[in-house]
């Protein structure tokens, strides 16, 4: 079977034509397309009407428009932010973004963009616009359903709109949402790099965020527990239904043309969105059961109300489409690579059909699944506990050395994580052993171990106790981001990915795949920056302090938002420190190993400087958090806190001293290498670089000696000197007396001869 780079460069076939409004081996016409959004409508209609949720309230009733206007202006916005991502991720990792994939030949210009790339940016800024103006819908329509008014244009309307938007949280979150929506809006008109494209991407995926806030999972029984899962559900949702909707819109470019140039791609796409999808379908399906199950917590609710019964539908047609993906991956796929296979084509092209129409219909039963009431409360009870307000769960019990065991609460954001940490490790050594590559046990066993580590501080007895004891918050935070990352940087993920990821190998402004991100990713300057010994060892102390002694703690322990990025800093902290000390994984610049031990040395002073500070301390951190929990067992607020300093000098210290211990041992190791690679050398060239020494001392002698002798002679200068200025005296004396003649009459004359000269 040929891959999908040679498919790519294959004869384009020439497309049958087919019935309009059909499908055909050439793509998904645009009725057909549009169906896909009728689906949507329809089923949404029919699960407002089954659930009751478009019924008209007894009292404070919006009126018709606004009960029938949200779920409608809800279920474009879902669409429109699904085709954003979709379209961005299509740019980013899927298409290649010129034709030919590299600079053009004959200019020193780059290559026109490929009509794939250029279309799927095309409809994703369309779709944005749209994103962005349901977005406002919504914001205003649901002001007027939470007030129970219809919409009106008078002065009390719009100051009590404006008041939702800034004081109340449901109109903060979508008031985020329209702004961010905005600002992707704008970027997909200019943007065309694709380091630009990926940030937009990344910032889409962040306008997910707010809407996973809100709802029904802001106040269920375990609310960050459902604003997790939602979360990752959002993302699955937009990356698969984006993605189909993208294999429809480009349907009809895909197979390339030849007056164009562009080849047929086809093969190579679906074959990578396979395997993206297939990751969506995971999360989506298991986020979703999750979801569910905090709402819905007996089969009576499930199966005897209309909220289970739309769950139930729900998850009837995800597996359905799960099925159409694994025939997509085990049949349709496989026969793309035979050349001339147009059933093959056609049978693509109706089964992404299938799934957009499926899709469509699901959609529209998340929107009105999203309208109805659960059978489980969404408010707070009128004798809610003051631990149950500040961190939405109520007290744990006393904590003793058993229930460091016993206690947990999943985190199912981190337990997504480590899932897809070890799932993806895993996959990674099969493909690495297949090629007949080794890949270390003892790398492996860490990585694994990383994850259990992670998984205990994030989701087990720490971070249960975290929330109501200091010092049991700071065991969280030391061995966060001291103890799991030892494990994982050992684990050398970067390395394992490099080696398993295959090369795109389409030039420098074709498509970028896994591979040639994380490459990209680990040669920037931003990762030149944050790896830098000095700022790593800076950050890695320093943050400690500014998070602590500043409104971020508190900040952290009372929102779900800045309590999940505090455990991303200090976990990604901890690992870029740890990674700069003692990884394996390539990085821009690595320090020497004395200048290593040394920051190590200035790390442990500093943490012991940060606990003898909290021990002695007599004020209350995040006191507007610890100081009203109403714990009635365990120490004081600030005895507790005092002994938390106690447990950040005792933890911190610790696993500092271990990899002080470890840089010491791979010191001693490169000493030892560079002492064996020299042996081998010389066994190589007998000896050359040894003989080449001794030759250099052999001529630093021989001019020793020379310049002995030569100050020996400039010793008996002197006495030679003044006996040869005698004897050319004496010589000279009588030379002149040669040149001068005596006269007959004994009188001298002098020399004509001489006087001449």
């Amino acid at each position: 079977m040929p891959s999908a780079r040679s498919s790519a460069t294959a004869p384009s076939p020439v497309p049958k034509p087919g019935a309009r409004g059909g499908t055909t081996d050439a793509g998904i016409s645009l009725p057909w397309q549009l169906a896909g959004l009728a689906a949507l409508f329809l089923a949404l209609a029919a699960a407002l009407i089954f659930s009751g949720a478009s019924a008209a309230r007894q009292v404070s009733d919006p009126g018709e428009l606004v009960r029938w206007g949200l779920p409608i202006a809800k279920a474009i916005h879902n669409v429109s932010v699904a085709t954003v991502v979709g379209g961005l991720i299509f740019a980013v990792g899927i298409l290649p973004k010129n034709i030919g994939g590299s600079r053009s030949r004959e200019k020193d210009i780059d290559a026109p963009e490929h009509p794939a790339f250029a279309k799927a940016l095309a409809v994703a800024a369309a779709a944005g616009a749209a994103w962005t103006l349901s977005a406002v819908a919504v914001l205003v329509l649901t002001y007027a359903d939470v007030a129970g008014q219809g919409l009106s244009g008078d002065a009390e309307f719009t100051r009590s709109l404006v008041y939702f938007m800034t004081d109340i949280e449901t109109g903060k979150a979508w008031l985020a949402v329209t702004i961010i929506a905005a600002v992707v809006t704008t970027a997909l008109f200019g943007v065309r790099s694709l380091t630009g494209l990926a940030f937009t991407l990344l910032l889409a995926l962040i306008g997910l965020i707010p809407t996973a806030l809100i709802g029904h999972s802001s106040s269920s029984s375990d609310h960050e527990g459902a604003i997790n899962s939602l979360g990752l559900h959002l993302v699955g949702v937009s990356t698969w239904v984006g993605g189909i909707i993208m294999l429809a819109v480009l349907s009809g470019i895909l197979t390339g043309s030849r007056n164009k140039g562009t080849p047929d791609i086809t093969e190579q796409t679906l074959r990578r969105f396979s395997a993206l999808a297939g990751f969506a379908f995971v999360l989506v399906f298991a986020s979703g059961v999750i979801n569910a199950a905090i709402r819905v917590t007996n089969p009576a609710d499930l199966f005897g109300s209309a909220y289970g019964q739309l769950i139930i539908a729900k998850s009837l047609a995800t597996l359905v489409l799960g099925g159409i993906g694994f025939m997509h991956r085990q049949w349709v796929i496989p026969q793309l690579g035979k050349n001339g296979s147009m059933s093959a084509r056609r049978v693509l092209w109706q089964l992404v059909l299938v799934e957009l129409l499926v899709m469509g219909a699901t959609s529209g039963l998340a929107v009105a699944l999203g309208r109805s009431a659960p059978p489980q409360p969404t408010t707070y009870a009128p004798d809610a506990s003051p631990s149950f307000i500040l961190s939405g769960y109520e007290l744990p019990p006393e904590l003793t050395p058993e229930r460091w065991l016993t206690e947990w609460r999943l985190d199912w954001l981190w337990v997504g994580v480590a899932l897809f940490g070890a799932v993806s490790y895993i996959l990674g050594i099969i493909k690495v052993r297949k090629r007949g590559d080794k890949w270390s046990w003892f790398r492996t066993t860490n990585w694994l171990i990383g994850l259990v580590v992670l998984t205990y501080i994030t989701s087990g007895p720490p971070a249960v106790y975290g929330r109501v004891l200091f010092s049991a918050h700071m065991v969280d935070h030391m061995a966060l981001t001291m103890v799991a990352p030892i494990f994982l940087v050992l684990g050398s993920p970067v390395t394992l990915a490099l080696r398993a990821l295959p090369a795109r190998g389409e030039g420098a402004h074709g498509s970028r795949g896994l591979r040639e991100w994380l490459l990209l990713f680990v040669h920037s300057k931003f990762s030149q920056i944050v790896t830098h010994p000095l700022f790593a060892a800076a950050n890695f102390a320093g943050s400690i302090v500014l998070f602590y002694y500043s409104d971020l703690f508190s900040l952290a322990m009372r929102e779900h938002v800045g309590h999940e990025l505090m455990n991303v800093h200090f976990l990604l902290t901890g690992y870029i420190f740890v990674l700069s000390m003692i990884g394996s994984d390539p990085l821009p610049r690595r320090a020497p190993y004395p200048m290593r031990l040394l920051l190590l040395l200035a790390t442990m002073g500093f943490h012991a400087f940060f606990g003898v500070a909290i021990m002695g301390g007599t004020g209350l951190l995040a006191a507007d958090y610890f100081g009203n929990l109403g714990r009635t067992w365990g120490p004081s607020a600030i005895g507790d806190q005092q002994m938390g300093g106690a447990v950040a000098w005792g933890i911190g210290e610790v696993p500092t001293l271990l990899v002080a211990i470890g840089v010491a041992v791979m010191w001693s190791r490169s000493d030892e290498r560079e002492t064996r690679r020299v042996d081998r050398a010389a066994d190589r060239n007998n000896d050359a670089d040894l003989s080449a020494y001794n030759d250099m001392f052999a001529r630093l002698a021989d001019r020793d000696a020379k310049m002995s002798n030569r100050n020996t002679q400039a010793a008996r200068t002197p006495q030679a000197s003044t006996a040869t200025q005698a004897s050319t005296a004496t010589q000279a004396e009588r030379s002149n007396a040669e040149r001068t003649t005596m006269d007959p009459a004994g009188q001298a004359e002098p020399n004509t001869k001489l006087e001449g000269r």
